[in-house]
């Protein structure tokens, strides 16, 4: 009995490794994209909406997550003296506060519209998605440019990461909305 399941578990895993690994092939960072969205397989299948929600919502959780992290990092370094070259790592990481509360927002604003896509308004709803995720995208790029020359190196490193996965999925997001916008919406 036990070894029923277990064949009947890996076919379906290999179903949704099929499923999640189509819906990735349009994107920059695959690898990302699969390990990311592999948990929304069962429910998306071959669903190009279901796909792109999910794209944009995975961002959306790295964006707040991102978001936190820039929050706590700027109240230690706002803690500190204000002398010195931690000034422009200080201004750095409050810039990038803001460009994320900002990406936030975007995502917030483009994933209610892929929860309310309508055959209707479709173009004009791919368009708005595609306009904020491509803001949330250049925000994280443009934190990521103000990090560019830091030499605090134990503060910098695991930044640039945290900000760089954020703008891939970003990234991912957006290829899998323009994958959508580019079929006919079966909404």
């Amino acid at each position: 009995m036990m070894y029923r399941t277990a064949i009947f578990a890996t076919a379906n895993n290999s179903r949704g490794d099929k499923y999640v690994r189509n819906a990735c092939s349009v994107t920059r960072y695959r690898s990302l994209c699969v390990r990311t969205l592999a948990p929304f397989s069962s429910a998306a299948k071959e669903s190009p909406v279901l796909w792109a929600r999910a794209g944009v919502s995975v961002t959306l959780s790295e964006a707040k997550d991102t978001a936190q992290y820039l929050m706590k990092l700027n109240r230690n370094n706002n803690n500190r003296t204000r002398s010195g070259k931690g000034n422009y790592f200080r201004a750095a990481v409050s810039d990038c506060v803001e460009l994320f509360d900002n990406a936030v927002d975007e995502l917030h604003q483009s994933l209610r519209v892929m929860r309310n896509l309508s055959k209707r308004t479709f173009g004009t709803q791919m368009g708005d998605v595609n306009t904020w995720l491509s803001a949330a995208l250049t925000d994280a790029d443009t934190c990521l440019e103000g990090l560019e020359g830091l030499k605090r190196r134990r503060e910098v490193n695991p930044l640039r990461s945290k900000v760089s996965r954020a703008s891939y999925t970003a990234s991912n997001a957006l290829a899998l909305v323009n994958k959508l916008a580019a079929t006919v919406p079966l909404v």
